[in-house]
């Protein structure tokens, strides 16, 4: 075997000189020859003031941008010499494309065309599209941050009709097979269609998720026309629709899955459609084949996925990675059934990492050509080494290590200390080759980088083929190149990874076991990519990059073509049979291929991979566990400690027959017949009689809540018995019950709407001829809570007992916790009540807060509290007048305060810092004075017993002379009167009230007059009431929403309140916003905004006033 060291002249290689002339809009090159015939030339495309930058990524084909300075390439013509070529200059300044240029080639490349005449001088093109059914179609999109507009050609590129567009077009999607159907993609999340290739477009959807709409599956879908896509809805949650392309009302949609689905879930490939729903904190995930309703993928018991994804659907199976619980950088490999419902174990612990877009990327390879080959890198100890596999998972073995290395030195590595391993990630850049690489075209050879050793390495990184599908592998270059497969296969080309520029390539005619040294340019060339085009079948490749970082680009074309002198006959190929290490068998076949003798040279055309394949008599080796099963170390497939096997039979009626399982399932796509086929396969049996028993009633979304009014969907499970023959009866708990006659009508589920709110408890009945069994599930059927409300005085004495009360709307909205915070309390108080009472030991301002917990919602609500030793309170009254105006919110009750206390302060010279003033809810209007002690910020000066009787003297003496008066608005003038006392808090004199209720209610009046006599008379001074610190008082401090008969008498001084008859009244509990400052401005406290007395409601009629 010949190799060829890098930096070793090759005797069949020789260098080439080549020059350049251009020509208006054109340009044209000359090329040298040699003895191996013409090899290569170059030219050079001018983007005017684009300095190169190398290394950025070309977008993924079919949208093909050229991002940032590089160019974008499209090939595969229906005539192979038509390349085109778009480029973009990115100003780096600006921060934005500034100009374009479209080039076109009808020759292989060795001329191009500047067309932006014919797309206009001043269009920047941003994507470049070809139509995959029809490849004379093109489409080229503009920039859309300076037009919206695409330009469509039919004629290979030659000429194009611009057309304008009332959106921006963010990526497309065409048709597999019609050619001018396609979907595009908005900017503002629209997703539109058109049957005329762009020239006129239709709204589908709105508020579609990015990157999940399809087209239908021809096979799958019986309408061409149908486009699958998930959608979010107003509220925020995804849901998977399907509609016709040109009729998607509303009432031409499904919804193939019922419910929500998780954002960005929704897949549809080949036959599979896959959706995730997360429920209880754990994922689970549905799949539908061919069209099929949806059914839960099943994963052993314990797998408890925390993350899943479908990597193949090929063949009429899923091939999915998972990760599990317990991993963190691995996923476990699933293979599924042919309905893709049933997953067993194919690999543990392969390895994974972020892309740059933060995508996962599975360490796992599917190499081209041969079905069931999967190379794939797994952790072991915290050492990555790689496995590979020629039965889909079935069998997996480490890569034996090259017998020699490319000095050809014997090379020591015993399996399994030793092994060779491989990097198994693609390039996504579509110019440059990745780090392993197979063809389609070329079925038994496979180059890689890697390294030799214990494990996977970064480091020491060397490049090495098999060319018998990965039996044996052979060391051919020390440093990462990338590799270009040539006509078929039949030569591969390899240039080295570098950032330094470089003149020479290396060719292989003989499937990578000798290689030559070739120069392709007369001047070293920072590479950026390179490009076989149009197709694996030709000796042509394309060559780009820079002779420096601020040159012009530079496009090489190398032609092999004349380097053979004829095609390959019949004489000049040999069989090859693939093997696993010598076991010809796999997948149940004998595959023998067809490749070209290493001694002849010449072009292989449609001969290469030619193949023939031969059944084989089924063995063990051809079935895998089924699911449920585990294979032990003697081989054998026995169950797993979770699964009971009878458990498979539980969807089956006495009569009725199922399939058994042997514990095995010939793996999908195996070709096997006779042998052990009959021993393995599961046997038809009749389904057993069996009493229910496991019977579970769920909802549909594994929550125990639902909504009043709304549909809630339970859904009744049965491990065991006959479901065909079972009685199965559901109470709901609110006085309704269904009975069904079997399990199978309850599918779907059992809808039941809840009109009222509260705990239900949810049985269900299961009973056949054999015995019964049956489940409770306790709801809590709720209502969303809109508005928490906190209700408290305004003002306390010190040590006494305070009433906190959440005030909820709706009243009614299921089982609610309540945590309060107040004081200078570090931790709160956690109740189920809605009201608390507690004590303050000091004078000052102080903060309540309570927050509701209503299901996943929580809302708050915060008051502020002053506490005195000594305050006064006195109830005004007003002019009729003024309730004409009072619309009874509470913005207009804070406005109407502080007018109040600005005329209280005009009237009676009183500082505003002893006053404060709160209008209270309801009809007729009235307010309550508090006359407060005032204290300055030094704590001095603090206003004595005597000053606030002085102070409520001078307010009553001007209350009584009607010298407190306001204008509302011209020619509204409203008085300010002091209200009589109420001994007890009013309340709703309806006949609804019983007689014992009246009696109750005079007689707490009559306490409370008699009680308000006996305390006047024993003051000291009569007629002015002191609300003092009384250590042994259990009085309550309430808020009444009820409204006060208006009076407007004078009252004397006698007539001021105390604080036992301020506690049984009821008042707003909420401040005058410019009070609230002022009082702030002496205590450093903050007052909450008050809450809307009307609220519309949501679940009752009644209208709730505070």
């Amino acid at each position: 075997m010949g190799y060829v060291k890098e930096g070793v002249p090759s005797t069949s290689g020789s260098s080439l000189n080549a020059q350049c002339s251009k020509g208006d809009g054109m340009a044209r090159w000359t090329t040298g020859r040699s003895s191996a015939g013409e090899i290569a030339s170059w030219v050079s495309l001018k983007v005017p003031g684009c300095p190169a930058e190398r290394n950025r990524p070309c977008l993924k084909v079919p949208g093909c941008p050229a991002e940032r300075n590089r160019p974008c390439f499209q090939d595969g013509w229906p005539r192979k010499e038509v390349i085109l070529i778009l480029t973009k200059l990115y100003d780096y300044n600006l921060g934005s494309i500034t100009e374009s240029s479209l080039w076109r080639s009808t020759d292989y490349g060795t001329t191009y065309e500047k067309l932006n005449d014919k797309v206009g001088l001043k269009t920047i093109l941003s994507y470049l599209y070809v139509c995959p059914t029809n490849k004379r179609k093109i489409m080229l999109l503009t920039d859309p941050e300076i037009e919206s507009s695409l330009l469509i050609s039919s004629d290979e590129g030659a000429t194009y009709q611009k057309y304008r567009l009332n959106f921006y077009i963010q990526s497309l999607l065409f048709h597999p097979k019609q050619e001018d159907w396609i979907l595009a993609y908005s900017q503002d999340q629209k997703l539109y269609s058109s049957a005329e290739f762009g020239r006129r477009w239709q709204l589908i959807q709105e508020g579609v998720v990015p990157n999940r709409f399809y087209w239908s599956v021809m096979g799958s879908n019986k309408e061409p026309d149908l486009v699958h896509l998930e959608t979010r809805t107003v509220d925020g949650h995804s849901q998977y629709l399907t509609c016709r392309m040109q009729n998607c009302t509303e009432t031409n949609r499904n919804k193939p899955f019922p419910g929500y689905i998780d954002p960005d879930s929704l897949i549809v490939q080949d036959d599979y459609v896959f959706v995730q729903l997360t429920s209880g904190g754990r994922p689970h995930y549905y799949v539908s084949y061919r069209r099929n309703a949806f059914a839960q993928m099943k994963l052993p018991k314990y797998a408890l996925p925390k993350d899943m994804h479908v990597i193949s659907t090929d063949e009429n199976q899923v091939f999915a990675a998972v990760q599990e619980w317990n991993q963190n950088d691995t996923y476990n490999l699933y293979i599924s059934d042919t309905r893709g419902v049933y997953f067993t174990l194919a690999l543990e612990n392969v390895q994974s990492s972020r892309g740059p877009e933060g995508n996962v990327m599975i360490d796992l390879y599917e190499v081209a050509g041969i079905k069931g080959m999967f190379l794939a890198n797994k952790k072991i100890d915290n050492q990555v080494k790689t496995f590979i596999t020629y039965n889909k998972g079935r069998d997996w073995r480490l890569l034996q290590a090259p017998d020699t290395d490319l000095r050809g030195d014997p090379v020591h590595c015993l399996l399994p200390y030793c092994s060779l391993h491989l990097h198994l990630k693609v390039s996504e850049n579509p110019y440059t080759s990745g780090i392993i690489a197979s063809r389609d075209t070329a079925p038994s050879i496979i180059v890689a980088s890697g390294n030799i050793g214990s494990e996977l390495s970064d480091s020491d990184i060397s490049m090495f083929v098999s060319s018998d599908a990965g039996n044996t592998w052979r060391q051919i270059f020390e440093e990462e190149h990338s590799v270009l497969y040539l006509d078929q296969g039949g030569v591969l080309v390899a240039m080295k990874h570098t950032s330094l520029p470089i003149r020479h390539l290396w060719l292989s005619f003989d499937e990578g076991r000798s290689w030559s040294k070739y120069s392709f340019t007369s001047i070293p060339l920072f590479v950026d990519g390179v490009l076989g085009e149009p197709g694996e079948e030709t000796l042509i490749m394309t060559v780009f990059g820079h002779f420096s970082h601020r040159s012009e680009w530079q496009l090489v074309k190398v032609d092999y073509k004349s380097i053979f002198d004829r095609r390959c006959a019949e004489e000049d190929y040999r069989p090859w049979q693939l093997h696993s290490q010598g076991e010809a068998c796999i997948m149940g076949a004998k595959r023998i291929y067809k490749k070209r003798k290493s001694e002849r040279k010449c072009m292989q055309g449609k001969y290469a991979g030619a193949m023939e394949s031969e059944p084989c008599v089924c063995t063990e080796a051809d079935f895998d566990c089924d699911y449920g099963y585990e294979r032990h170390s003697n081989g054998q497939c026995l169950p797993a400690f979770w699964f009971n096997p009878s458990s498979l039979s539980k969807d089956c009626s006495i009569g009725q027959s199922y399939l058994n399982s042997t514990g095995y399932r010939k793996v999908v796509s195996n070709n096997c017949t006779d042998g052990v086929r009959e021993q393995y396969t599961a046997k038809p049996q009749k389904c057993p009689g069996k009493a229910p028993r496991g019977l579970r009633i769920v909802t549909a979304d594994g929550k125990l809540t639902a909504e009043q009014g709304h549909n809630v969907t339970l859904m009744v499970q049965l491990e065991e018995g006959d479901v065909q023959r079972t009685l199965i009866q559901v109470d709901f708990g609110d006085g309704i019950a269904v009975s069904y006659v079997n399990l199978s009508s309850m599918e779907d589920g059992i809808k039941h709407v809840y009109q009222n709110v509260g705990i239900f408890r949810v049985t269900v009945q299961v009973d056949n001829s054999l015995g019964s069994d049956s489940a409770v599930l306790y709801l809590h059927v709720t209502c969303p809570l809109e508005h928490v409300h906190l209700s408290l005085p305004f003002v306390t004495t010190k040590n006494k007992e305070v009433n906190a009360t959440a005030v909820l709307w709706p009243s009614q909205v299921g089982t609610l916790t309540y945590v309060w915070w107040y004081g200078n309390n570090t931790e709160p108080l956690i109740t189920l009540e809605g009201s608390i009472s507690f004590k303050f030991t000091s004078e000052g301002m102080n903060t309540i807060t309570v927050q509701v917990s209503a299901g996943n919602a929580i809302l708050q609500d915060t008051k502020t509290i002053a506490v005195y030793e000594e305050f006064r309170s006195l109830r005004l009254s007003f002019s009729p007048n003024l309730d004409d105006y009072n619309p009874d919110i509470p913005e207009w009750r804070r406005d109407i305060s502080r007018v109040i206390k600005k005329s209280l302060v005009e009237a009676t010279g009183i500082p505003s810092q002893h006053i404060l003033v709160a209008v209270l809810p309801g009809l007729p209007t009235t307010a309550e004075l508090f006359v407060l002690p005032y204290q300055d910020p030094t704590g001095e000066n603090k206003r004595s017993l005597e000053d606030l009787e002085q102070i409520s003297e001078v307010l009553i003496h001007k209350l009584n002379q009607n010298s407190v008066h306001f204008e509302l608005k011209p020619g509204v003038q409203v008085l300010v009167h002091a209200a009589h006392l109420t001994a007890a808090p009013l309340v709703d004199l309806t006949p609804t009230h019983s007689g014992s209720a009246m009696l109750m209610l005079l007689s707490v009046v009559f306490v409370g007059l008699a009680v308000f006599v006996i305390y006047k008379f024993k003051r000291k001074i009569p007629g002015i009431n002191v609300y003092a610190q009384m250590q042994n008082e259990k009085e309550q401090e309430m808020i009444s929403p009820v409204s006060h008969t208006e009076s407007r008498p004078n009252i004397p001084q006698t007539e001021l309140r105390r604080p036992g008859q301020l506690r049984d009244e009821k008042v707003e509990s909420q401040l005058v916003e410019e009070s609230f400052q002022e009082v702030r401005q002496i205590h450093g406290a903050t007052i909450a905004d008050p809450f809307l007395s009307r609220v519309p409601p949501v679940c009752w009629p009644q209208e709730l006033k505070l």
